[in-house]
């Protein structure tokens, strides 16, 4: 009977796992429209005063999923970035590479994945960033990825925020 009881409490266990793990890899959209997406967010970014923050990828890359996860269980960085950016999930995968608007990001792909662009509330194009330079170790340094994100804001790139009063 106990044996019977481990069993099926095993298989719970390894079902809750696998359907974490499923959605994990939903990460990105390979059906999901790229101009469409990013129409979306600049239109957020703009009622917001914020950047749009593309991030490169695929379900198959284990350091774009490692990138999620980081920003999003680290209070710091979250908070960091939930104010300043609006997000993208862009999909580069065999399904669909979205080649065309990679070419309109200025070929991001050239850094590997994930990589990730900044655009302006008006859809311009004003930092790309190669994400092996905000790693450390076998994950990413809060140090680095908090200095990324601030440095890239709406407010460090703004002039008037630097104009002497």
């Amino acid at each position: 009977m106990k044996i019977k009881s481990f069993i099926i409490l095993f298989c719970i266990v390894l079902c809750a796992f696998q359907t974490q793990a499923q959605d994990e890899k939903k990460l990105y959209d390979p059906t999901a429209d790229a101009e469409q997406q990013i129409a979306d967010a600049l239109a957020q970014a703009k009622e917001t005063n914020k950047h749009v923050f593309v991030q490169i990828g695929g379900n198959w890359c284990s350091w774009c999923i490692l990138f999620h996860q980081f920003v999003e269980g680290n209070e710091t960085v979250k908070s960091v970035f939930n104010d300043n950016y609006v997000p993208v999930k862009l999909n580069y995968s065999s399904e669909n590479k979205n080649e065309e608007m990679l070419a309109k990001l200025g070929y991001p792909n050239r850094f590997g994945f994930p990589v990730f662009v900044i655009l302006d509330a008006e859809g311009n194009r004003i930092h790309t960033q190669d994400s092996a330079l905000l790693e450390d170790g076998k994950g990413y340094s809060e140090k680095k990825v908090v200095g990324f994100f601030k440095n890239w804001s709406s407010t460090a790139v703004n002039p008037a925020t630097y104009a002497e009063k």
